[in-house]
């Protein structure tokens, strides 16, 4: 990898693919609620530099993913349970809006993106492993798809936030059925049927709340 003056001007890149694999080790408890962020290690694993990697620490802190104390060293955050409620509400608002936009803006590559996906919902051979990278890339599309880098910035960020919950309880949560969850959403969005999408959106929050709150 090169660095320092010689460093091509893909540093941003590497930001961002720092970024988004710690946040995956960090929202599938591959690195678990109160672990410590070895530097070094993480390099390592990641692929990336110095550099690259502190940029995505710095984000995912501002995300409450992880959390730095001087002195000491930086650490995953800790899942605080209390909130998935609070967490919950904001998604029902956040989550219906998005579909809702995707229905409006979603571009013809949008579109067939979409529609791979609900090809692989249709083929998904099960597994909650499997289910949840299933759910995660739905999420992540239609944010994509709504085109309002704000409004993905912050359903990322609350997303993130549930996900490490789902992973906690993974063992004791029900499989997402996709079919009826989020086909419907993402049917309604290739239909241009904004309010459709944004109330199986809705739906699917409160489903995932109410799964949670009875394993708890």
């Amino acid at each position: 990898m090169l660095t320092g003056v010689n460093a091509p001007a893909s540093s941003p890149r590497q930001a961002d693919v720092a970024y988004a694999g710690l946040r995956d080790l960090i929202v599938t408890l591959a690195l678990p609620p109160g672990a410590a962020l070895a530097e070094d290690e993480l390099m390592r694993r990641l692929e990336v530099g110095r550099t690259p990697l502190r940029e995505a620490v710095k984000r995912l802190e501002v995300e409450n993913l992880v959390v730095v104390f001087p002195r000491r060293g930086t650490f995953v955050s800790e899942v605080h349970l209390t909130d998935h409620s609070l967490i919950s509400d904001v998604r029902r608002q956040l989550e219906s809006h998005a579909a809702r936009r995707a229905a409006a803006r979603a571009t013809e590559a949008d579109r067939a993106r979409l529609r791979e996906l609900a090809a692989e919902i249709k083929a998904h051979p099960g597994g909650r492993a499997a289910s949840m990278r299933l759910d995660t890339a739905i999420h992540r599309e239609i944010y994509r798809c709504a085109h309002n880098h704000y409004l993905e910035r912050d359903l990322s960020h609350y997303y993130n936030l549930s996900l490490r919950i789902w992973y906690l309880f993974l063992d004791r949560l029900p499989e997402v059925d996709h079919t009826a969850e989020h086909l419907p959403v993402l049917q309604a969005i290739l239909d241009g049927d904004g309010e459709a999408a944004a109330t199986h959106a809705a739906q699917h929050v409160t489903h995932f709340e109410e799964s949670v709150n009875a394993a708890l």
